[in-house]
Order: structure tokens, then C-alpha cells, then sequence
């Protein structure tokens, strides 16, 4: 789905990393530079017949990962079994802080023993259905009534960064720190508003923001984002409208010399 990639990256741009390059599967990468904006990079790797990520794609990456100061995985990726297996691997290999959301937390189902391996600092972005998959102990309406609890348990569980998506958001630290965001409201849950958010904190890790306070910033600023436009509109809001009150409102946190 190149319009998850296509959010995420220039969500990352606005949010204030100065370079974007988005990875593709080779076969897509002209769809995809004609389909996003001419200021982020595309980067084609090795593809499945069904034209997703292959598990070699993890090595053409990883070749070239001293050039990025962060990377971010999984809107959009499908459940392709060599994409599962690309996303293991990068989580695990990668030595950049990393933002896990969207397929790349459902790959990570049953083995999240990954992460106490990883290379790097890993901030996992899901919503309480994607939770749900990961910790295979609760049901969704479960971590709904227990946000807190839950998102510190595998926040101390799993040595990363959590952020629970939904009504009033929970982020939470291995160290025991919690975050609840007031920000944000119910004309928020449109496609592509969770690609935007993924954008949004790993250009704040960027630009050299602990993780805990880069995912803290990151939620804040994207439903005050909300909170102004849904002043305008609520059904009718799409993600993109989040992008454009970035423009119009710099709610960028500092710095343009960092890469994702």
C-alpha cells in the first residue's frame, strides 16, 4: 500500500527531518516516485513475486544503514511471508533507533523475544487490536479498560517504548515512565492518520530526542493537530489534513540535518 509509505514519509519531512528516502520494491519504485512528493527519496529492493518486501530486501538495507539516522517499518508492508521474515530481521539487525507499526507489528506476533535482542532503541506504535496479536494473552476490549497497566507491563516486558494507541493514547518506558496524551480526538481514527504519527516521532527521533520523549512529542503534537482541524471538520477529516496544518502552523520540533 505505497499510500501508507507515502504519508509516513512526508509526515517525517513536516514533522522536520531534513531527508526522507522511502524503501520500495523495485518494481513499484517509479509508481511510488510519481505518487509522492519530489521531496523524499525513493530507495528499490529486492521484491517478492507479489511484489512486496523480500526477506533479501533486509540486506540491501542494512548495507546502507549508516547513512539514516532512523528507521521506520510497517505501514503498509503487507503479511507476505518473506516480508515477515524482512521484518524480523530488520527489527532485530538494524543499530538505528526504530518505529514498529502497522504490518511490522503483526510480523512481530509470537516473537517478540526479538526485541530483547535488538540492536537498537525499538518504539512500537500499536492500537489495541495490533496489542492484542502481540502479547497473545489479551483481547483487545481487554487493554482497552487497562491501557496503562498493559502498555507498562510490555513496555518493562519487551525493553521498548510503547505507544497504545486510541482514546487518550498511553506512551510508556521500560523505567517505569508513562505519558497519558490528552490530545486527539474521535475524528482522528481515518486511514492513515497511525502512517502520519509514525512519521511524525521518527523524524522527532531525528532530530535527537530520547525515544520516551520523541514518542511523548510525537502524540501530542499529532492530536493537536487533530484538535484544531476537527474545529473545522470531523467527518470529513483525512490524514492528509494533519500534513497540511503542519505547514500552515510549523509544528515541527527543531533541527533539519537528520535523516529517515
Amino acid at each position: 500500500m505505497l499510500g501508507a509509505a507515502c504519508l509516513t514519509s512526508l509526515a517525517a519531512m513536516r514533522a522536520g527531518a531534513g531527508l526522507v528516502t522511502a524503501a520500495v520494491p523495485k518494481s513499484l519504485n517509479l509508481t511510488l516516485q510519481k505518487k509522492i512528493s519530489y521531496v523524499v527519496m525513493t530507495f528499490p529492493v529486492a521484491q517478492t513475486r507479489a511484489m512486496t518486501f523480500s526477506f533479501l530486501a533486509a540486506t540491501d538495507i542494512l548495507k546502507h544503514i549508516k547513512k539514516f539516522n532512523v528507521v521506520a517499518i510497517g505501514p503498509g508492508l503487507s503479511l507476505d511471508p518473506s516480508t515477515v521474515k524482512f521484518v524480523r530481521r530488520l527489527v532485530l539487525e538494524c543499530p538505528v533507533p526504530m518505529v514498529v507499526d502497522a504490518d511490522a507489528l503483526n510480523a512481530m506476533a509470537g516473537h517478540t523475544d526479538i526485541l530483547l535482542k535488538a540492536k537498537g532503541p525499538r518504539i512500537l506504535t500499536p492500537h489495541p487490536g495490533e496489542m492484542a496479536r502481540l502479547t497473545g494473552a489479551c483481547v483487545a476490549a481487554d487493554l482497552v479498560s487497562a491501557r496503562k497497566r498493559a502498555a507498562l507491563k510490555y513496555a518493562r516486558k519487551w525493553r521498548s517504548i510503547i505507544v497504545l494507541k486510541g482514546h487518550r493514547t498511553v506512551v510508556a518506558s521500560p523505567d517505569g515512565k508513562i505519558y497519558i496524551n490528552m490530545t486527539g480526538n474521535a475524528g482522528m481514527a481515518t486511514a492513515g492518520c497511525g502512517d502520519v504519527l509514525t512519521g511524525m516521532i521518527a523524524a522527532f527521533l531525528a532530530q535527537g530526542l530520547l525515544p520516551f520523549e520523541a514518542a511523548k512529542w510525537g502524540v501530542y503534537l499529532h492530536g493537536k493537530a487533530g484538535d484544531k482541524i476537527v474545529q473545522q471538520t470531523k467527518i470529513s477529516m483525512i490524514a492528509t489534513d494533519i500534513l497540511s496544518y503542519f505547514k500552515e502552523h510549523k509544528l515541527a520540533m527543531a533541527g533539519k540535518d537528520r535523516h529517515v
